[in-house]
């Protein structure tokens, strides 16, 4: 391992200091923000192994507050390109290890992220704002893609196929594509790294992490425990960055004749531009892009359990997952019962407040920005006839904190059926016909998931068929799985993510021809 060590003289950069135990900082006379677990509390990018600072820094906020947390290093270009320089450097020393040595390190690393799993919980809340127990579920369904990961990087197999004359030998070798550029989102700070990460590391692959500018916090906490479990210096690398930097080390990532993959997790209009800047060098690329997810409702649905699901699959993180309903189709003959039933349920189950108090189940949306978008879809329902059963506005809790609301009487010309909200609202749509759920459902430009409650076997077997998405729920609200692939059609993204198809992403297809046998 201490072979692997990279020549630090040439990137030139300046050695960050451990940080002290958080809150860093404090916005003037406003509240204080939470306190974040000193030992995994860090300001500086990683890269090659080691901790650095750039030029400038940037503020993590806490949404619940809009209290400081810290300081983290601005990363720019030059730091952008350092990191790809290293990964590339380490890529042969890490693809050339046994498999089995792979997985052992990936196994270190999952063990330390259940050791500490409860600090990085509260990181996440801190930068994030999501419940403590939601957060608490994301570290365990992050760590648990490095311990599935761990163990496919021993089952990449290749092929033998027979030849069509006797003096050949036809093999299929898989092998890493090299160093990948990952860059991620905000609504699972934690998950969205280790679902790409485990499977490059696992294939071989070295990686450069973009976190998002929110929450940059939760990338570095896992490099800090990557660190301690001994992934050699270069395989992973992380290039925090504010939202000012995100173009330009977006584009530089993008198009480095040295990064051989990119790998996205966003917006739909994002992704189209780190598209256009891969094409240049014609990098292999996964994107799981922006979702519009359908929920159907059919007169033969168990309407209980549909009204559980639909609380489960609308509200969590406040609305604001790529796999979260934004469009809710209700048959004509139960629509009135369903509609009751949810709302008394979301008065019932749902709690406002700061993601660290007990029995909230509800905390902030990420910024005032995503506060706004769900006040315009609304106030854009209400003025074409919608009508408001439940919530509609912001909650007295903070700026950034919004009531789970719940529309009826919507149409399909309304704003909220036609773009992705990202936040707490739930428009509900009446329909006569199976077959015109299914339009309306098809009828987005994006189809990453899709769900429906039906008690008709016939019925289940065929919208299962028809819904254009990558992910369907046939009687559950929640389906993300470690085993299972993730991803969508149409505009929502390339590629899937876990399961056994997930390392597929990080591996090249060699044909061996062996011949004069």
């Amino acid at each position: 391992m201490a072979s692997w060590r990279l020549p630090w003289t040439r990137l030139r950069l300046r050695a960050a200091p451990h940080l002290l135990p958080a809150p860093l900082r404090r916005s003037g006379s406003g509240p204080a923000p939470p306190r974040l677990p000193g030992a995994l509390a860090r300001s500086g990018g990683f890269v090659g192994g080691r901790w650095v600072q750039a030029a400038a820094a940037f503020p993590v906020l806490d949404p619940a507050s809009g209290a400081e947390l810290g300081r983290v290093a601005d990363c720019g270009v030059a730091e952008a390109r350092a990191a790809v320089r290293a990964a590339w450097e380490a890529g042969p020393g890490w693809s050339a290890a046994p498999a089995k040595e792979r997985s052992v390190l990936l196994r270190k690393w999952y063990s330390l992220m259940m050791e500490n799993k409860d600090d990085l919980a509260k990181i996440i809340t801190a930068e994030n704002g999501k419940p403590l127990k939601e957060a608490e579920g994301e570290i365990l369904y992050s760590a648990s893609f490095l311990e599935w990961f761990a163990e496919e990087a021993r089952r990449i197999y290749g092929d033998i196929i027979p030849p069509s004359v006797k003096d050949r030998r036809i093999l299929v070798l898989k092998q890493p594509v090299g160093v990948a550029a990952i860059i991620t989102p905000w609504n699972f700070p934690s998950a969205m790294i280790t679902r790409k990460v485990g499977a490059a590391l696992a294939a071989g692959c070295t990686v450069v992490v973009k976190p998002a500018e929110d929450t940059p916090l939760s990338a570095l906490a896992l490099a800090e425990l990557a660190n301690q479990a001994g992934i050699p210096a270069g395989v992973f690398n992380v290039v925090p960055c504010s939202q000012q930097q995100t173009p330009a080390v977006g584009e530089a990532l993008c198009t480095d004749p040295l990064v051989a993959k990119i790998s996205f997790t966003g917006s739909t209009a994002t992704g189209k531009i780190l598209l256009h800047h891969a094409a240049g060098t014609v990098k292999r690329v996964s994107m799981e892009l922006g979702g519009h997810a359908p929920f159907i409702v059919f007169d033969s649905a168990d309407v209980d359990r549909a009204v559980a699901g639909a609380l489960a699959s609308k509200y969590r993180n406040s609305g604001q997952t790529c796999v979260c309903t934004n469009r809710f189709l209700v048959q004509k003959k139960i629509h009135d019962a369903f509609v009751e039933k949810f709302a008394k349920a979301i008065e019932r189950e749902l709690r406002v407040g700061n993601g660290f108090d007990e029995g909230t189940t509800q905390g902030p949306l990420i910024n005032e920005k995503a506060v706004g978008k769900v006040e315009r879809h609304i106030s854009d329902a209400v003025s074409q006839g919608a009508s408001i059963v439940t919530g509609g506005k912001r909650h007295s809790f903070g700026k950034n904190f919004f009531e789970p609301t719940l529309l009826s009487n919507v149409t399909t010309n309304m704003l909220c059926t036609q773009e992705e909200t990202f936040g707490p609202l739930a428009p509900v749509i009446k329909f006569d016909t199976e077959a015109e759920a299914v339009a309306i459902a098809n009828s987005a430009n994006v189809g990453l998931a899709g769900y429906f409650y039906s008690q008709d076997p016939a019925q289940i077997w065929r919208v299962a068929e028809q819904l254009e998405v990558g992910i369907v729920g046939v009687n559950e609200g929640i389906m993300s799985s470690v085993e299972c692939p993730f991803g969508g059609v149409k505009q929502s993204g390339l590629g899937r993510e876990g399961s056994k198809y997930g390392i597929d992403e990080y591996l090249e297809i060699k044909y061996v021809c062996f011949g004069g046998l």
